[in-house]
């Protein structure tokens, strides 16, 4: 999921941010990418399709995603969105890890579907750490997703002509693991947003 977010945020796109958690990537978009005239349906039918072969690719089985576009117009509600599914994430590990220890003790599905139902979220912790899990102690990347987003990186190297040290600044790709969760993250995002958008004014 990470190799196909990666690809989809360099496969002729303007995005900011990419990330995700569980089966879902989200992406958000530079607010002047113009490309293909802003249609939506191109923009729905190249992500699903890029990102279904890409995925099959790497995975070397059969993926396939859909995809849908939401029109953000401010700042805030894209905080919203992104923090919306950060949340979403940690829900969903916990709910899983809870599924899958109750299946490898015997239960069908639907039995551990239905013991995990109107349970609190204290009472999913208590039963996996009744089990020797404890939830806090797991990766934080499986709780929180997995943040994709520009950064730059000084490269050292020697110029062949002169023979002299040479330090460059390149753009690259940083994949952040280990995301923080409620107001950081929120901050996190909206500084993303401030960094790109600042940028793009003053023509770098």
């Amino acid at each position: 999921m990470i190799q196909t977010t990666q690809h989809l945020m360099d496969c002729g796109f303007r995005v900011i941010y990419g990330y995700t958690q569980s089966d879902e990537i989200s992406l958000l978009f530079h607010p002047q990418e113009d490309g293909f005239g802003r249609k939506m349906r191109k923009y729905l039918s190249i992500l699903a399709g890029e990102a279904s072969a890409f995925f099959t690719r790497a995975f070397g089985d059969m993926g396939c995603f859909d995809a849908r576009l939401s029109l953000l117009p401010t700042a805030d509600l894209v905080v919203d969105y992104f923090r919306w599914r950060n949340e979403d994430a940690h829900r969903n590990a916990l709910n899983a890890h809870c599924y899958w220890l109750l299946r490898k003790e015997g239960l069908s599905a639907n039995e551990a579907t239905q013991r995990l139902v109107g349970i609190t979220t204290s009472e999913k912790n208590q039963l996996l750490f009744q089990r020797s899990l404890n939830f806090d102690q797991l990766p934080l990347w499986q709780k929180r997703g997995v943040g994709l987003y520009h950064g730059n990186r000084e490269k050292h190297g020697m110029n062949p002509k002169t023979g002299k040290t040479t330090t460059t600044t390149r753009r690259c790709l940083e994949v952040n693991m280990h995301l923080p969760m409620k107001e950081e993250y929120s901050r996190f995002v909206r500084q993303l947003i401030e960094l790109e958008t600042t940028s793009t004014r003053s023509g770098s």
